[in-house]
């Protein structure tokens, strides 16, 4: 746990240039805060003593406006910014050097059991705002813009911008989302056009038929 913690202290230093030294971080920082205190009660979620994590989690949202289940399982350098409702649900994973930006959700559509949430890769930005809803992976190295509403699996390596959200660079090159599925989340407005451009295409050939 210490091991964590110092971790996520040198996160703060290193990401945020604003940070300027460690006792700044720990006296200063929500997120550095709730963080630790979620890392104490997924202890106590762990050894099954539910009750006592879920008191520790309340306070800590209390405190910092933070709300991060006891259950979720975070890595190292977790980076919280600003801070300020950022939602993390029970069945979240998280890997090594996160940075989660306010607002930022990782929660469930309320229609899946089990794994509900989502598994978030290494080095993954999570921009102000984004909504990645479901029990699904977003690859290593991802970004995901602000305000991004996620509800399928994401590639490593790639920015997803918009709602639902859209691959737009992949190795930070710029893709077309109408080239392929595999670089593109599913659009709804895309498949009904796409579906009403092969509808015309019968039509038209019926009527030269006639």
């Amino acid at each position: 746990m210490f091991r964590h913690l110092k971790n996520d202290m040198q996160a703060v230093l290193d990401r945020d240039p604003a940070a300027r030294t460690a006792i700044e971080v720990l006296l200063c920082y929500p997120g550095y805060r709730a963080v630790r205190r979620h890392r104490r009660a997924h202890w106590f979620f762990k050894h099954n003593f539910k009750l006592i994590a879920r008191i520790i989690s309340e306070r800590t949202r209390r405190l910092t406006g933070i709300d991060i289940h006891p259950g979720a399982t975070i890595g190292e350098g977790l980076f919280i910014d600003h801070g300020t409702g950022v939602v993390i649900g029970e069945t979240t994973e998280i890997g090594n050097n996160v940075t989660i930006y306010q607002g930022a959700t990782l929660g469930g559509t309320g229609k899946d059991t089990g794994k509900r949430h989502p598994t978030i890769g290494n080095n993954v930005m999570v921009s102000s705002g984004a909504k990645i809803l479901g029990p699904f992976k977003v690859g290593d190295n991802s970004k995901i813009g602000a305000g991004a509403v996620v509800l399928e699996e994401v590639p490593p390596n790639c920015t997803v911008v918009g709602i639902p959200g859209r691959v737009v660079r992949v190795n930070n090159k710029p893709c077309n989302p109408m080239d392929s599925m595999d670089q593109a989340l599913p659009d709804p407005v895309l498949t009904e056009l796409q579906r009403l451009c092969v509808r015309l295409s019968e039509l038209e050939r019926k009527v030269g038929k006639e």
